[in-house]
């Protein structure tokens, strides 16, 4: 398994918390934390961006992406609202967590509580072509729904 290096500085309000890492072996990604300094109750359809306390320096050609973890929406209703967050490689920032609750009851996140994924990608950089019209395909300009709700089998 090939990794790459990712420079990560920890703010002094995060100081105390630990560093993203993965839980198992073949982890896609690691567990953001909350570095809030006091907790943060989200009533049902409430927002708040969450601070993590780090910043990252990726290299040219990744990106971050922050998604939800799966058991905070199965359970409570929470997921990570710009699903996925995007974080560009030039981005020198703290890495801050949008989180809403979809449930029925408040939701309260303490400092140190695990809120979110952040999974390493590589990017494709594209270089444009303009053409007058596009080649055809088997599903052509079949938008939302297009493909229907049912398994199909090639060639049905």
């Amino acid at each position: 398994m090939t990794g790459i290096d990712v420079r990560v500085e920890r703010l002094a309000h995060g100081k105390d918390l630990p560093l993203p890492a993965q839980a198992t072996a073949f982890s896609a990604g690691v567990d953001l934390v909350a570095a809030n300094a006091t907790d943060t109750t989200l009533p049902p359809g409430g927002r708040a961006l969450l601070p993590t306390g780090i910043k990252i320096a990726l290299p040219q050609g990744f990106e971050a992406q922050i998604r939800p973890r799966s058991g905070l929406a199965l359970r409570h209703g929470i997921t990570v609202l710009n699903s996925p967050g995007t974080i560009d490689a030039d981005y020198r920032g703290e890495i801050g967590v949008l989180l809403v609750n979809h449930g029925e009851a408040a939701f309260t996140v303490t400092r140190g509580m695990r809120i979110a994924q952040l999974v390493i990608a590589p990017v494709a950089h594209t270089t444009w072509q303009e053409v007058e019209t596009l080649p055809e395909s088997v599903r052509g300009d079949g938008g939302f729904g297009s493909t229907g709700l049912d398994v199909k089998h090639a060639g049905d």
